[in-house]
């Protein structure tokens, strides 16, 4: 696994996304920045660096479900859904996620 940098943050592209989701739950007013600190601050500063993205999606995941917006089940069960249609969608095609069943 590749260790994050300043100048090449993200190693892999589900590590842009997670920062994405993060900053658009923020400015969608889902929590503040405080609240962001102190749930990834304690599980970051114990973390060697290559894991800080899981550290970070880990955050939000916890964050999410502590919120009543999405429980870890929900977030497992949507990731799976969105692999599954990335696998199945064409180099260059736009992935589309299905509704629900």
């Amino acid at each position: 696994m590749n260790t994050p940098t300043p100048e090449a943050p993200f190693t892999e592209p589900w590590q842009a996304q997670v920062f994405a989701m993060t900053i658009a739950l923020n400015e969608a007013g889902h929590f503040t920045w405080t609240d962001w600190t102190a749930e990834f601050g304690p599980r970051v500063q114990k973390a060697e660096a290559a894991e800080y993205w899981r550290i970070w999606s880990e955050a939000l995941v916890a964050l999410l479900e502590r919120r009543g917006i999405a429980g870890a089940g929900e977030v497992a069960a949507l990731t799976a859904r969105w692999q599954a249609a990335a696998r199945a969608t064409p180099h260059g095609t736009p992935i589309v996620l299905s509704a629900a069943d």
